[in-house]
């Protein structure tokens, strides 16, 4: 879920994109419409997804709701609801959801001959959050064991322990970025054979410092040498009034620096926009990247004009300069 600092006001739905092949690298210099998002069927709600690809095929998806709701799909086209991670409650986590059961932003992964999910708990507009870990052999609903407390944020913190994602590097370091406003988007370093911290420090990779400095969501995702953070701008959670927008930047380091096609730095509010609002897609955000053979695979969440949420799918196609582009 996103979107939880102060009550802001709108400016607007964003249009189409509009660049230049010199800035974005596109195949052509008019403006060009994003995407619309592939074909799903069956089951599409969605808000926050995550996706998996089992080992023996099939897919399994994460999605916010009280007890994290899990969605099932047999060729990434037609989904089924598949139950709660956690069908009897989550009490560990109610100190920090108050009266709203919902648990945030799940994570899903496969390390290790199993499954795990990192996800965070909290209320709209408060970063008194925390993030937790879980685990399950299969990723069935019921099956998941919670494995206990990552790192929480308090209202002195100055920053917000949300949107949790588990980077594994080609070296087998485990790395989580999490991040929601205030002071933007952190990482810090995890013990593989724990899947908790290793340490005490934390890192700052991104900060925006306009519209209410309104980045979240981060997912980073590694190809042919550079780590690239996929980020969250502007607002969610607004039905068709969202204006979320899904942008990147990239870094030859997992802990940065992190800049956009123009060079800017992401922790100076640097992002190059890859999708947005358009057509009858309304704020497209909550990005998260896997491999699917040799497709790289976008999963995000998007709005319909009557302000439901929906489960997008599109792919990535890459630049010779190695920049993405959402097909």
């Amino acid at each position: 879920m996103r979107s939880r600092l102060r009550k802001f006001l709108l400016a607007g739905v964003t249009g189409m994109l509009a660049v230049s092949a010199s800035v974005y690298g596109l195949t052509r210099a008019d403006a060009a419409t994003y995407p619309n998002p592939g074909v799903v069927t069956g089951s599409t709600f969605a808000h926050d997804p995550t996706m998996v690809k089992k080992p023996a095929g099939g897919y399994i998806m994460a999605y916010t709701s009280p007890g994290i709701g899990l969605k099932t799909s047999a060729d990434r086209t037609r989904f089924a609801d598949a139950g709660k991670a956690f069908p009897n409650g989550t009490p560990w986590a109610d100190a920090y959801t108050a009266s709203d059961k919902n648990l945030w932003a799940p994570d899903i992964s496969y390390q290790g001959g199993k499954y795990l999910m990192y996800y965070s708990a909290s209320t709209f507009g408060s970063n008194r959050s925390a993030i937790f870990l879980a685990g399950s052999p299969t990723g069935a609903a019921g099956t998941w064991s919670n494995y206990g407390k990552i790192i929480e944020s308090t209202t002195s913190s100055g920053f917000n322990a949300i949107d949790p994602n588990l980077t594994v590097t080609p070296s087998g370091e485990w790395w989580l970025s999490f991040g929601s406003f205030w002071s933007g988007i952190k990482m810090i370093k995890l013990n593989p054979s724990t899947g908790k911290r290793a340490d005490n420090t934390v890192h700052h990779i991104a900060e925006r410092f306009v519209n209410s400095k309104s980045i979240e969501a981060p997912h980073i995702y590694y190809r042919n040498g550079y780590y690239y953070l996929f980020t969250a701008f502007d607002l969610c959670c607004k039905g068709a009034s969202s204006t979320y927008r899904t942008m990147v930047a990239r870094s030859t380091s997992i802990t940065g620096p992190y800049k956009d096609r123009a060079g800017t730095l992401a922790t100076a509010g640097g992002g190059t926009e890859i999708l947005a609002s358009h057509d009858a897609v309304y704020g497209p955000g909550h990005p998260a990247v896997f491999k699917d053979g040799s497709q790289d695979v976008l999963v995000y969440h998007y709005y319909t004009a009557a302000g439901d949420a929906k489960l997008g799918i599109n792919l990535l196609s890459w630049s010779s300069s190695g920049w993405p582009t959402v097909y």
